[in-house]
């Protein structure tokens, strides 16, 4: 293996000019006179462009310009100990070292995990105060090596037990765009800054040699989180409710006391900034090494469904904004209203059938209604067909990271035909659903995975994830989904499909009770998801009729998932002495939540008491998933919970279900707490 310095890449007490340029120049220089860069001006050019998007100098008189490049194709450090000084954009004057890091645009993991020792060092006094000292450049090298070791660096900081009930403890997460060095360093600060402190902190580097994901439990036992980061934060879902302190990369190098002492302070204020989401079951588990097949397949499946669902719900709602605009009949017309039609040559509703458009048909109000309905419809559709390939996109991305994006969405294309692929005779190419988007997503990322383990040469590196990877990715997925996987799977959904419509009376209202407790049982996680996705998978035909299965499927699952938080803000009005003052609190938020169709807002409540809430919902939520189908309650838009009643066939129905299961829950919980009774001195804490 390559040595990262040598003395040829050493220069002490020179002269390299004025200015921040002229020295990174010099530096690649001296790299090619080393003979470690072929095109010094590509290296120079690519760290000046690294320079420009935030200035590389740190506190104590260091500089590290440093970039990923073509320019070099091993990584290398060339360094220099300057006279005079010269500024590179830290706060505590010019840089008297400099340390050019190079590393080759295609990656090379196990250089680049040695590099991650260099940057942590840098931010010990002890390691500068020795570079200062060194009076040859053999002192330099040996003091480089000696830091950067034989063996390569982990991946990650080793992530810190969960720490016992009652300790206080943090969490952090690094990273910068090129993934070099300021990831780590702020690695090093926090940690540093921590011990001092006499706190437990667990640091995960989101950097080039690669992320080890910190455990759950150490995430849900932490006090506060650190996000110190220039790039976005990866499976940023799993710190969700955590009080934040967020900043650049460099802050924890410059300061890492006071974001050790402000995160701290978060920790004890309620109304300290919190991380956006809630955190649900099955979400965020990023995939750490012990993950089991279990743990990783529904982490797989939970990615993409929580990607895909922002698609439903848009579109969805948009598509009710349309028929409550123009009305039903809006999925004939609305292509030649959009094509034909402005809001200065506005539709004629009574002409186009558009019989129960908002205002009545004819011109007047009801012509821009059919407008903007049309417009609506138009958008709505759109997006409703997109999430089946967003969710198949999502989940290869979850296998395979970026690389899989692309084959996922195509896999997921084919398995909607968005295409409209048709022979001469009106026959489509089946589309597989939301089963064959599971599996061509699944299939991609896996393919798409084992073509990024390859060996290729240093300069094919750089085209391996852009090129190589969805281009053979979705030559040998397409085919495999088109030639062997689709008409099975097409068979399989028209099974399905030919059973749900044969659904009626007694059996319609027990799939209405199973899809109720799948709705209660984990409130958000996956068998919540699961129960989600097969309602909102039936609702995209815009033509449904008012008492189509699919429409009061859809119904059952929104009135079932609104039911846990608002049962349990009734029962903390009921008897608000067998809940904490927290729980109480909660239970204000939980009436909002549960009206919105927000099924997480009764995590607190169970999380504290899983074996009294968790059933005592699920039952609340049978009987209205159960009564919804029984009263042949329909809903046509997939979220919004109440505040989308327009959509909704049967609104009598509909709130007598909710109600319903609402007291069921909220009686069966308060039973549940007094005849199990909870500890004395709850009410008061």
């Amino acid at each position: 293996m390559t040595d990262l310095i040598t003395r040829d890449l050493v220069r002490l007490d020179a002269d390299l000019g004025t200015d921040k340029h002229d020295v990174i120049r010099a530096l690649a220089r001296m790299v090619a006179d080393g003979g470690r860069s072929a095109d010094p001006d590509q290296l120079a050019a690519d760290a000046i462009t690294r320079e420009g998007t935030a200035p590389t100098g740190l506190p104590g008189g260091i500089a590290i310009p440093h970039c990923r490049t073509t320019g070099v194709e091993v990584p290398t450090l060339g360094f220099a100990r300057l006279s005079p000084k010269v500024e590179f954009g830290a706060k505590d004057g010019p840089a008297d070292l400099a340390f050019l890091i190079a590393a080759p645009a295609g990656g090379d993991a196990t250089h680049l995990q040695l590099l991650t020792k260099l940057a942590r060092a840098l931010v010990k006094k002890d390691f500068t105060d020795s570079l200062r000292a060194a009076t040859t450049p053999d002192e330099v090298v040996a003091l480089v090596l000696g830091v950067v070791g034989d063996a390569p660096a982990a991946a990650a900081a080793p992530a810190a037990a969960a720490p016992s009930s009652g300790t206080r403890s943090l969490v952090a997460v690094t990273a910068c765009p090129t993934g070099i060095a300021h990831t780590y360093m702020a690695a090093e600060a926090l940690e540093a800054a921590a011990a001092k402190a006499g706190v437990p902190i667990a640091v995960e580097t989101q950097g080039s040699a690669g992320s080890k994901p910190l455990p759950p439990a150490t995430i849900a036992a932490a006090s506060a989180v650190i996000f110190a980061v220039d790039v976005g934060v990866r499976d940023r879902g799993r710190f969700a409710g955590k009080p934040v302190v967020s900043s650049s990369v460099k802050r924890p190098i410059e300061d890492g006391d006071a974001m050790i002492a402000e995160a701290l302070r978060y920790a004890d204020d309620p109304n300290a900034p919190h991380v956006e989401g809630a955190l649900t079951a099955g979400e965020g588990t990023g995939g750490g090494a012990g993950e089991s097949w279990g743990a990783r397949t529904r982490r797989v499946l939970m990615t993409g469904v929580s990607y895909m669902i922002p698609f439903v719900a848009a579109g969805g709602l948009l598509i009710a904004l349309g028929f409550l605009f123009g009305g039903y009949e809006i999925v004939g017309p609305y292509g030649q209203i959009a094509v034909h039609n402005t809001l200065f040559d506005l539709p004629n509703a009574h002409a186009l059938k558009l019989d129960h458009v908002l205002g009545g048909t004819g011109f007047g109000p009801s012509a821009f209604f059919a407008y903007i309905g049309a417009l609506f419809f138009i958008i709505g559709k759109t997006a409703f067909a997109l999430f089946i390939p967003a969710f198949a996109g999502y989940v290869a991305y979850a296998i395979a990271d970026r690389p899989g994006i692309a084959p996922g969405f195509i896999m997921g294309g084919l398995a909607a035909n968005v295409f409209n692929v048709t022979a001469a005779d009106g026959t489509a190419l089946p589309a597989t659903g939301f089963l064959g988007a599971i599996v061509g997503g699944v299939l991609a990322g896996l393919i798409a995975h084992w073509i990024a383990s390859w060996r290729v040469p240093t300069w094919a590196r750089g085209l391996m994830p852009v090129l190589v990877i969805p281009l053979l990715t979705s030559i040998i997925a397409g085919f495999v989904m088109i030639v062997v996987l689709g008409k099975p799977i097409y068979w399989v959904m028209t099974e399905l499909n030919r059973g749900l419509n044969n659904m009626s009376g007694s059996s319609a209202i027990l799939l209405g009770m199973i899809l109720g407790l799948m709705m209660a049982f984990d409130m958000g996680g996956p068998l919540n998801k699961v129960a989600y996705v097969f309602a909102t998978a039936g609702i995209g035909v815009a033509s449904l009729a008012a008492d189509a299965p699919q429409l009061k499927i859809m119904a059952s699952v929104m009135l079932a998932g609104m039911v846990p938080p608002i049962a349990l803000a009734l029962a903390t009005v009921l008897r608000p002495n067998l809940f904490t003052v927290a729980e109480r609190e909660n239970g204000k938020a939980g009436w909002l939540l549960g009206a919105s169709f927000i099924t997480e807002g009764a995590i607190p409540f169970a999380a504290a008491d899983p074996l009294r809430v968790i059933p005592c919902i699920m039952l609340g939520s049978a009987v209205t998933g159960g009564l919804s189908e029984a009263f042949n309650v329909g809903v046509r838009a997939p979220h919004g919970g109440i505040f989308v009643i327009f959509a909704v066939h049967n609104i009598p129905g509909y709130l007598v279900a909710l109600a319903a299961g609402v007291i069921v829950g909220a009686v069966a919980v308060v039973l549940a707490k007094t005849v199990w009774p909870v500890d004395t001195d709850v009410a008061t804490v």
